[in-house]
């Protein structure tokens, strides 16, 4: 029995003795060959572990709330508020816009999974999930590296700054930021979805392109090497640019004579690597370890914490280590307040 899965279509084909069970899908007669086709994928989850998926819910939904409220108003502030319209904010509100789009691609669908007994996800929704979740994340690491550079130029060559980093230059960053991460993403969904598939029972909450390899029903050397190149240069490489990044800085940084000068460059330093060190750390994690080095249950935690816990966490350190997202804020609250009295 030989399975194939299109980019808009995922067929069961098989003769009329053998092919005796039809899994989740409409029979159709072509080429006098019975199909069998697959509109929809189980998603196994935390199915594993019943008592502990309403415990997840409320998690999720808390975190998915708090992301959607936090990464909104650091967005807003930024337009709003004049004193933010600097190149640091329009990256800032380029990784909260990322971080809601990547959110909200995967965890509406596991909130209803996690109530539902039937956990389910239809074919081409499957594929806007797998393809949004890659978008976003790769965007993402290319973002990161752009972020460090801005804030290499900004401490390392004050003075040339503001026309280093003009606004058409970060328009142009952030744009290349976007089109990389879509066209990698575009490139390794295309490719994933033509792989032949033996099951569309997925051991994951969402349709990650690993969890759904897992089912090929054999291993594609393309699709690895496809795999492999994405990762080292959306992972290691930019990693390695930041590195490079904050070697400069922290050099600078030492060379500053007077303390308030020091602990200032500090500030605006530290909740950009923070938020990276969060996010290559999970990232890490997932893709560029050894398939055999830890169990399934283990990478959908990581998977969890990566796609819920980081994006949450990015306006908050932000907005806690940064005196200007504070003051934007509380001038915000009180036009609210003024409005509503």
């Amino acid at each position: 029995m030989n399975i194939l899965l299109y980019p808009s279509l995922c067929v069961l084909i098989g003769s009329e003795e053998n092919d005796t069970r039809v899994i989740a899908g409409e029979r159709k007669e072509m080429q006098g060959e019975n199909l069998t086709i697959w509109s929809f994928f189980f998603l196994e989850g935390f199915s594993r572990y019943p008592k502990l998926e309403i415990v997840l819910f409320i998690f999720s939904l808390v975190m998915y709330l708090i992301t959607l409220l936090g990464n909104s108003t650091l967005i807003l502030i930024s337009i709003l508020d004049s004193r933010l319209q600097t190149p640091m904010y329009l990256f800032l509100g380029n990784l909260s816009f990322m971080d809601i789009c990547y959110t909200s691609a995967s965890i509406p669908t596991l909130l209803v999974n996690l109530l539902s007994s039937q956990k389910t996800i239809i074919f081409s929704g499957c594929a806007v999930q797998m393809y949004l979740s890659l978008a976003m994340g790769s965007t993402e690491c290319v973002l990161l590296a752009v972020m460090a550079y801005d804030r290499y130029v900004a401490i390392c060559n004050p003075l040339r700054y503001p026309i280093v980093m003009n606004r058409k230059v970060c328009i142009q960053m952030a744009t290349v930021s976007w089109v990389t991460g879509c066209l990698t993403a575009l490139l390794e969904t295309s490719f994933a979805l033509q792989i032949p598939l033996c099951g569309n029972l997925i051991d994951h909450f969402t349709c990650e392109i690993l969890a759904v390899l897992k089912l090929a029903c054999a291993s594609s050397l393309l699709m690895d090497m496809i795999l492999l190149v994405v990762s080292v240069l959306l992972l290691p490489i930019p990693m390695l640019l930041i590195c490079i990044s904050y070697v400069f800085i922290l050099s600078t940084i030492l060379r500053i004579s007077s303390v308030e000068g020091r602990n200032k460059a500090f500030s605006t330093c530290g909740a950009h690597l923070t938020v990276v060190v969060l996010y290559y750390g999970a990232a890490l994690s997932m893709y560029l370890k050894p398939s055999s080095s830890s169990s399934q249950q283990v990478d959908k935690i990581i998977s969890l914490l990566y796609g819920v816990l980081t994006p949450m966490l990015n306006p908050i350190i932000y907005s806690l280590r940064n005196k200007e997202v504070k003051d934007a804020m509380k001038k915000l609250l009180g036009k609210i307040s003024l409005y509503q009295t």
